[in-house]
């Protein structure tokens, strides 16, 4: 996969995101937020890593995110943040039954969400757009691209048919990916925004 230049300083902010909420977490393991913007920046990392890596990733992430739950269970933007993270776990798993476990859960934080902050537009698409995930999952698989997201597959051909095909695939997979990493970003920039507030100056 090529970076691009904004794809580059994505990885840097989240990376920095990633190891502040580490350092963080030492001091105050109990802070939900921090917990929250740790496994948002895990989630976004993992659409850079390769399959394997990606699903550590994931898994790591869901952990910091129940972990967020445990201290605050009506916390929304972590319950949504979960809902992706099971949702991109569901996609990296070729076998549909199994995915429709990780599809059920991302439903279920989507719902919690929502139940916490109705007005959020960005939740109640989620929880649209994940009735319809396993549907999605099952075209993508069928077509091939989670054998190659695996690295399984024919080996390349020259021909011009297959080299057109897998950069199709390719295209679908980053636009599938992309709402999830798009929405990811977007909570953990508000989130780093908020953290970087500067203090009301000494009356």
């Amino acid at each position: 996969m090529e970076f691009s230049q904004d794809d580059f300083d994505r990885l840097l902010l989240f990376e920095h995101t990633r190891k502040t909420a580490e350092t963080n977490y030492a001091k105050n393991p109990h802070d939900a937020e921090n917990l929250t913007k740790w496994g948002g920046a895990l989630l976004e990392l993992s659409q850079f890593q390769n399959v394997s890596e990606s699903k550590r990733m994931i898994n790591d992430a869901i952990t910091k995110l129940e972990e967020a739950l445990l201290i605050n269970p009506v916390k929304h933007d972590a319950l949504w943040c979960l809902g992706n993270a099971h949702t991109s776990q569901a996609f990296l798993t070729p076998e549909l039954d199994e995915a429709k476990g990780s599809f059920d859960k991302a439903h279920d934080c989507f719902q919690k969400a929502v139940d916490e902050d109705p007005t959020n537009d960005l939740y109640r698409k989620s929880l649209e757009v994940t009735a319809k995930a396993p549907e999605l999952h099952m075209e993508i698989h069928k077509h091939g691209l989670g054998q190659q997201a695996m690295g399984g597959g024919a080996s390349a051909s020259s021909n011009d048919k297959s080299s057109k095909k897998k950069k199709k695939s390719s295209d679908l997979k980053y636009d599938i990916f992309g709402w999830i990493i798009l929405a990811v970003g977007i909570v953990a920039w508000v989130g780093m925004a908020k953290s970087h507030i500067p203090s009301p100056p000494p009356r």
